[in-house]
């Protein structure tokens, strides 16, 4: 997103907050709106007049705005209704700007009614291990970016393969993503997974190891990290026995390795 987008979209989250914070009953009102906002992305991906109408900035806010309303209206929530309304009157670099921070909303209410059932990190993790599976099951990830399927049967057999065994919140944030997908499927996994650590003012660390951490070397690993990066640590971890030993731990876009295998094959080059 450019600037002008990023400030909008900031400018949202915390009107959001604020609206859900005094709803009363923050639950039942985020996973609504969550819920309803995915279904608007739906409406504005569907018609493309409208959704370049919607953020049209040659149109007064006040036109932008009372356009989706009169859509909208007596059939979605009077929060939802604010939020789109509002959304509509904001300055967007495009139309796409629009409709991704309408999906970002959409995820952050259901995060916000997680947090508030006191499950957000359980869907975090679940998030988590969610993109792992998908990672290293190649064939379900491949049917669930199959461009050729409908996002209907894409979502159905993720709904499939979820049902009984993740909250509402993660089965809802992942039923959203794979029928729209921006990367991998694994990769978009990950990406709720970071999103809902930053509700918790937390970033995420992946780290991989050759066997299960203790909860005490988990916590020792958190710190030490939190140390280095300046930011409390979320920890999730995967065993990989390939490594052999050590450690691969990802945070963002750094790596750092250090595990046994790459020691190994760092020595072996140089003695070639």
């Amino acid at each position: 997103m450019h600037a002008a987008s990023r400030e909008s979209l900031a400018s949202l989250r915390t009107e959001l907050d604020a609206l859900l914070g005094n709803s009363g009953n923050a639950v039942a009102e985020g996973a609504t709106t969550g819920s309803e906002l995915f279904d608007v992305v739906e409406l504005l991906d569907s018609d493309r007049g409208l959704r370049r109408a919607v953020a049209d900035q040659s149109a007064s806010a006040e036109e932008r705005s009372g356009l989706i309303r009169g859509l909208l209206e007596g059939k979605v929530s009077e929060l939802t209704l604010k939020v789109v309304g509002t959304a509509a009157a904001q300055t967007w670099s495009s139309s796409r700007d629009l409709r991704n921070a309408l999906v970002e909303l959409g995820r952050v209410a259901l995060l916000r009614s997680a947090e508030g059932q006191r499950q957000l990190e359980t869907v975090e993790d679940e998030l988590f291990r969610l993109g792992h599976i998908l990672a290293t099951e190649s064939q379900l990830e491949q049917l669930l970016a199959d461009k050729a399927a409908t996002p209907e049967a894409k979502r159905g057999l993720l709904a499939s393969v979820l049902y009984g065994k993740v909250t509402s919140v993660t089965e809802a944030l992942a039923l959203q993503v794979v029928g729209r997908p921006e990367l991998r499927p694994a990769d978009d996994m990950n990406s709720l997974s970071g999103l809902a650590a930053s509700l918790r003012n937390k970033v995420v660390a992946r780290v991989t190891s050759a066997a299960t951490l203790s909860t005490e070397q988990e916590g020792a690993l958190g710190d030490k990290l939190s140390r280095i990066y300046g930011d409390e640590m979320s920890i999730h971890t995967e065993v990989d026995e390939s490594i052999l030993g050590g450690l691969v731990i990802r945070v963002g876009d750094e790596v750092i390795d250090g595990s046994l295998s790459s020691k190994i094959e760092k020595l072996r080059l140089g003695l070639g």
